[in-house]
């Protein structure tokens, strides 16, 4: 009996992944914009349906995936705070946020016959996992989708911080950061088409030429931990999975 468990534990182990993965274990960070769609608020069921298909294909080659999602599409803090409200309790109500959007995105994993967990930095046994490392390591291993929710559980941080965070407790081989274009350009590309795609960019130029890929405490992060921020079109298709593979069109901030 013993052996045959460990015969088990082997297999699970013994995940085969694609030889044109370029990027084994990465963690995606969307906006909750992202979810939106073309709606002007909450989540379109489309958009969230065709994430899961992607994130399906990238697995599918083997990639480990976790996920960090924002709030946007539902509250901001910073928005709550300028409206009046205190900013500690508008964070609060933004991570709340976060944890509704995972719950969204874990449906829709299982959907397309995914696997997938929600682990809340802020403890809600009722309706998720609290964020326990070691679980959550194990989890990927098992090929199934962790998603990261309610930040770091503290207020004053936008939710990039936490995904710098995060990509470095899962050892990820990338952060990659899903927007609505298609890379890091030397200006908005939809107010200036004569805008520069970068393929590679340092994360000291990141800083410096205040390039708004993430925020600057996530850059610090990634840079220290030496983990490369991919920053690439999330609303196309199939594309997750090509640039896992180190496909199509995309961005880089590293140093090396």
């Amino acid at each position: 009996m013993k052996a045959a468990a460990m015969t088990a534990q082997d297999t699970e182990h013994a995940r085969v992944v694609n030889p044109a993965v370029k990027f084994k274990r990465v963690l995606l960070k969307m906006s909750g914009e992202v979810l939106m769609g073309d709606r002007e608020y909450g989540i379109d069921p489309k958009t969230i349906d065709r994430i899961a298909s992607d994130v399906k294909e990238a697995i599918d080659l083997g990639v480990e995936v976790c996920v960090v999602v924002g709030a946007g599409n539902i509250f901001r803090g910073v928005a709550g705070e300028k409206g009046g409200m205190e900013r500690v309790t508008a964070d609060y109500i933004g991570m709340l946020g976060t944890v509704m959007n995972a719950l969204a995105l874990q449906s829709a994993f299982e959907k397309v016959g995914l696997q997938a967990r929600v682990q809340s930095a802020i403890p809600m046994q009722a309706v998720c996992e609290p964020f326990i490392r070691r679980r959550a390591l194990r989890h990927m291993e098992k090929g199934r989708v962790v998603i990261f929710a309610a930040g770091s559980g503290n207020p004053y941080f936008t939710t990039d911080t936490p995904a710098a965070l995060r990509a470095t407790e899962m050892n990820c081989d990338a952060l990659f950061k899903g927007t609505k274009v298609d890379g890091v350009y030397s200006a908005d590309p939809e107010k200036d088409p004569t805008a520069t795609h970068y393929d590679t960019v340092s994360y000291m130029d990141v800083l410096t030429k205040d390039l708004k890929v993430m925020d600057a405490t996530a850059i610090s992060m990634a840079r220290e931990n030496d983990i490369p921020i991919v920053v690439f079109s999330v609303k196309e298709a199939g594309n997750f999975a090509k640039v896992a593979c180190g496909q199509g069109k995309y961005t880089i901030v590293t140093d090396k």
